[in-house]
């Protein structure tokens, strides 16, 4: 898994304000319809990108096809990818030519790919490989401790 710094990942999520969540599902139990509903529940604003749904509506906005169908004036400043491997280098091209204001490709939990990362890098973008900026913003934000546990109070009472 690639390593990166506090620091670079907490000033991604301080940064960012538009989120394209690629492959995102309308199924409420799905890793990506939960990642994207805690993203807009923190005040990202998240445009939901999935062909199969393209102009229904997921978390109250419109999806869309693709990126390149996302208005310029969108803003969009990362592209979170929930999709396989094999499909991240053409939502890399897609991005960099559909995007003017992208900042940050981030691929999810699973998801690699070290020639697009390389790619969208030498554009002058931040790449995230294999991360969930849910698990992180929480890690990082103080929602998490350390061992994943929440910051509650875990008790052993019966």
């Amino acid at each position: 898994m690639p390593d990166y710094s506090d620091a670079f990942l907490r000033d991604i999520l301080t940064t960012t304000r538009v989120i394209a969540i690629v492959g995102i599902s309308p199924n409420p139990v799905r890793p990506s319809f939960f990642v994207g509903r805690y993203l807009k529940l923190k005040g990202f604003t998240v445009i939901p990108v999935n062909p199969g749904h393209a102009g229904g509506e997921i978390l109250g906005e419109r999806v869309h096809a693709d990126l390149a169908s996302i208005p310029k004036e969108a803003a969009v400043d990362m592209v979170d990818i929930f999709r396989r491997s094999e499909a991240v280098p053409a939502i890399v091209e897609e991005a960099l030519a559909s995007l003017p204001a992208l900042r940050t490709i981030w691929m999810q939990l699973g998801v690699e790919h070290p020639a697009a990362a390389a790619r969208a890098e030498a554009a002058g973008l931040r790449v995230v490989q294999n991360r969930c900026p849910k698990i992180e913003y929480q890690r990082l934000f103080g929602e998490l401790r350390m061992g994943g546990f929440a910051t509650g109070i875990i008790s052993s009472k019966l």
